[in-house]
């Protein structure tokens, strides 16, 4: 497994490099530490950090390259992940507080719409994950999200939810009864839904993992966050995918939201497979 981590020398960035180093060091990683210089007057600073740290995975056996570059940060990090290919890309968000709710810092939300790689947006002080949820799509696209979380959750030995919401009927079917479907019916069903889930939630159970499926009906996005409130998460898994117009990539609007809305670290892995995609039968791809 390879992992970048950015770094511009502030506090947050240290809360990632701590996370970081956590999963390096029980997934024996291969690290890269990556500082971006865009002032002189922040060199020292930048250079300090990342050789503090390195001395940190020297000191837990993880090999870290160090590499500062100066420049504008998201295009040096986006020449970064084309010039090697890393599983994951790890980077400090610093929230923001605009008329109520919080947003993510525009660098970090930049950094997961143009890079290829998972991003991990690390808010506050999570320095480890014992409970994440991955919001499932329940289509293959979420396969790749899947792959990943089993590996970090296996790393840390941590639960893992599967949490799908079924959006709520439009107001002419209002008077209709609720939907009676639980999650053990849907995973006994031989829908679409229901075997992808199950084939879900069995590929986490057989990799030594705790795994649940949870169905929910209303809005898709306040179940969503509400879920991580009641459910105290240390990971909260989405999605997005590359736009078929432009070469970047971009968040929809539930993925945009919980990125933005959510109090803990935030993992955005990509779906960019192609029919007929071997990863689309969840078969390990990591080493």
């Amino acid at each position: 497994m390879k992992i970048l981590i950015c770094s511009d020398g502030s506090e947050q960035a240290d809360r990632a490099m701590r996370l970081g180093a956590a999963i390096a060091t029980s997934a024996n990683a291969e690290v890269t530490l990556f500082g971006i210089i865009e002032t002189a007057s922040k060199s020292d600073i930048i250079r300090d950090s990342l050789q503090r740290w390195q001395a940190v995975f020297a000191d837990k056996k993880v090999p870290a390259e160090l590499i500062t570059k100066p420049g504008e940060p998201i295009a040096e990090i986006v020449k970064r992940t084309e010039a090697d290919n890393y599983d994951l890309v790890i980077v400090g968000a610093v929230r923001k507080e605009m008329r109520g709710p919080f947003w993510m810092s525009s660098k970090a939300y930049k950094i997961i719409k143009e890079v290829k790689p998972p991003v991990l947006t690390v808010a506050g002080e999570t320095s480890t994950i014992k409970r994440a949820l991955v919001c499932s799509g329940g289509k293959s696209y979420s396969d790749d999200a899947v792959h990943l979380t089993a590996k970090l959750a296996s790393v840390f030995g941590a639960s893992v939810t599967l949490l799908h919401v079924m959006p709520e009927l439009p107001a002419i079917y209002a008077g209709l009864p609720r939907m009676a479907e639980t999650a053990d019916w849907l995973l006994n069903s031989n829908s679409e839904l229901g075997l992808t889930l199950r084939r879900e939630r069995d590929f986490l159970v057989n990799d030594g993992l705790n795994a649940e499926v949870l169905l929910r009906q209303g809005s898709v996005l306040e179940e969503i966050l509400r879920q991580i409130r009641l459910g105290e998460y240390d990971l909260v898994v989405t999605g997005t995918a590359l736009s078929r117009s432009l070469r970047t990539y971009v968040l929809g609007d539930i993925s945009r939201e919980i990125v933005n809305r959510s109090n803990c670290p935030v993992l955005v892995v990509r779906s960019q497979e192609k029919p007929g995609d071997p990863r689309r039968r969840l078969g390990k791809w990591w080493s």
